[in-house]
């Protein structure tokens, strides 16, 4: 099977041997996408054959974390710089679950008070959800003033909702609209399952 993995915390795996004996005997490796450089150099450690979007345009199970997610199963993925080639792997497969702990549960996206990514513009972003208590800022380098470089060499503006933006895919519209925006890190509808991680064991939510 092709099997894309994510490379935050959730994916511990990318370290460990991820081979099976099939009924014959014979040893059947995952392939993955890797969804930035850090995947590449790290899968060799792991023996996991590499492949890539253009060979395997079809994934047929992706596995990653999520920065937040709704009632809904709607998400907020990205934080970590990674987003266009995230949702590039899990726009691409045929099931897609996701692994979190409930302090990861939210009643609506950015109902964290944290960053929802997105690659570029700052100004018309903070103005077209102005009614929503938006504020726009540069994601920059830890402490240091120098923007934060995507893998695919863009900047990342990062958006703070002081309440819920309603209807998520006509915001995902008008952001998308925006010349120089490339993409953001809401991934609406995506998700097929969500296993959370709590103090009383695991729960599943399904669509």
């Amino acid at each position: 099977m092709v099997l894309g993995l994510g490379t935050g915390s959730t994916d511990q795996t990318r370290r460990r041997p991820n081979w099976r004996a099939s009924p014959s005997g014979q040893a059947q490796g995952h392939r993955r996408n890797p969804h930035f450089q850090e995947d590449a150099r790290a899968s060799p450690l792991s023996g996991i054959p590499l492949s890539d979007m253009d060979s395997h345009p079809v994934v047929d199970l992706a596995i990653d974390g999520a920065d937040e997610v709704d009632p809904y199963l709607n998400l907020v993925k990205g934080r970590g710089g990674s987003l266009l080639r995230e949702k590039m792997v899990e726009s691409a497969c045929k099931k897609f679950v996701v692994i979190v702990d409930e302090s990861k549960l939210v009643n609506y996206i950015g109902g964290s008070g944290l960053a929802m990514p997105v690659e570029f513009t700052a100004s018309r972003l903070q103005n077209l959800f102005q009614e929503f208590g938006c504020v726009a800022k540069l994601k920059t380098l830890g402490e240091k003033v120098e923007p934060y470089v995507t893998d695919n060499g863009n900047y990342i503006i990062d958006l703070y909702f002081k309440q819920s933006i309603g209807d998520l895919k006509a915001a995902s519209d008008s952001i998308l609209q925006i010349a120089g925006v490339v993409e953001h890190g809401m991934f609406i509808d995506m998700a097929t399952t969500v296993i959370v991680a709590g103090e009383l064991g695991l729960t599943v939510k399904n669509k």
